[in-house]
């Protein structure tokens, strides 16, 4: 008899996990809304799905969106000069998560897998994991369940170090080559623009970062989308005049009126696995590994993650799984979450001089501003870059 697996939660680590797991172990899936409810909910976040995520989503069989509106560029500015577009070695891609997961949820169901609609707290996770030989906590930013114990040295932050403001917005016409804009303005924050595929048709996300309290947070007490885009445009007009400048006026509007958020996030890394009620329990994705979004490897961490569990999980398909078989998963992912993480962490604080040589080279070198580009699609050469005894 297949081991029983409960998933709690449908973001990337949960349909992913879903995905790889659903042919090998009895799958049941634990959401709070329908695929229904997500898909005419509001925007949950930003994403990019960058070449190594999609190699995955093809490895599990995962919904194909074809190669429409794909990412082939990062371009760079700081503050308002344009330095250069990198190019990627893999084309990205950008899906609205609320069509994203909805289309997988109803896949996975076609396919067999149970989604169980309710929303999982403590009591009824006690009642789950006399059910299910393993509970995976996939619950995403607003979780864990369980209190996975926390990285010390990779948490250094008490509070958010970003405002997140997001929009899905019609009306801005796409960057050459077609790309992700990333601008960086010293002491403000950063935004980057994602051109991305909706319900409605190709969006641009414009994700604003600002340090909080500071100039760039431009939507306080905003409680509408009519405010938010009014107040978007005037951002835009201000701090990022070559978005502006592409503006078709009368047409710039979110694509819904659910396109919009604001939120702040506090990052925090936990060890992914603990023992409770003398059983193993596994977290996944961003319910143990949130990062800053400022370098964009939500999506992409959180999919490395799952990948990471599912071959633990196949090795140990015929052990016990306990505290052994957890640290065997948090072996296999602590070095890539450590990278992420220490990057990521970095790019919130002022560039250090040997990075910003490097930005400046690749204004006038398109073989570094390749490297660069790279540094998002595989976030271990943006370490090596930070932190390399050599560059410092």
């Amino acid at each position: 008899m297949n081991k029983r697996i409960c998933i709690i939660g449908s973001g990337i680590a949960g349909l992913h996990l879903a995905y790889a797991l659903k042919d090998e172990f009895d799958i049941t899936v634990m959401e709070r809304r329908t695929s229904e409810e997500i898909k005419e909910g509001r925007i949950m976040s930003t994403q990019v799905h960058f070449g190594s995520t999609r190699t995955r989503e093809k490895r599990y069989n995962m919904p194909n969106w074809g190669d429409q509106a794909q990412l082939e560029s990062i371009h760079i500015t700081i503050g308002i000069e344009k330095l250069f577009v990198g190019m990627l070695q893999e084309p990205g891609l950008s899906i609205d998560q609320r069509v994203y997961y909805a289309q997988a949820m109803k896949d996975l169901a076609e396919k067999g897998v149970p989604f169980l609609t309710k929303k999982v707290d403590k009591e009824k996770v006690n009642v789950l994991m006399e059910e299910f030989d393993l509970i995976i906590d996939c619950t995403g930013k607003k979780g864990p369940l369980f209190p996975f114990p926390i990285e010390a040295e990779l948490s250094p932050y008490s509070i958010p170090q970003r405002k997140c403001i997001v929009g899905y917005f019609k009306g801005i016409k796409a960057n050459d080559p077609l790309g992700i804009g990333v601008t960086v303005l010293p002491g403000l924050g950063e935004m980057f623009e994602i051109p991305a595929m909706t319900e409605q048709g190709p969006v641009t996300i414009l994700f604003i970062m600002a340090i909080p309290n500071h100039e760039l947070d431009v939507c306080k007490g905003i409680k509408n989308a009519a405010e938010f885009s009014q107040e978007m445009r005037g951002a835009l007009e201000r701090f990022f005049p070559d978005v502006y400048n592409r503006l078709e006026r009368e047409k710039f509007k979110l694509c819904d009126e659910n396109g919009w958020l604001q939120t702040a996030i506090t990052p925090v890394i936990r060890k992914p696995y603990l023992i409770d009620q003398g059983k193993l329990v596994i977290g996944c994705g961003d319910s143990v590994f949130i990062n800053d979004p400022i370098t964009g490897q939500g999506c992409n961490l959180s999919s490395y993650c799952a990948e990471q569990l599912y071959e633990t999980l196949i090795e140990w398909k015929h052990s016990n799984w306990d505290g052994e078989m957890g640290e065997s998963y948090w072996n296999r992912t602590k070095l890539y979450v450590k990278e992420v993480t220490e990057w990521t962490n970095a790019m919130t604080e002022p560039l250090p001089d040997h990075i910003v040589q490097m930005l400046l080279k690749g204004a006038e070198d398109q073989a570094q501003a390749n490297e660069i580009a790279q540094w998002f699609a595989d976030p271990s050469k943006a370490f090596a870059a930070f932190f390399s005894k050599m560059n410092v």
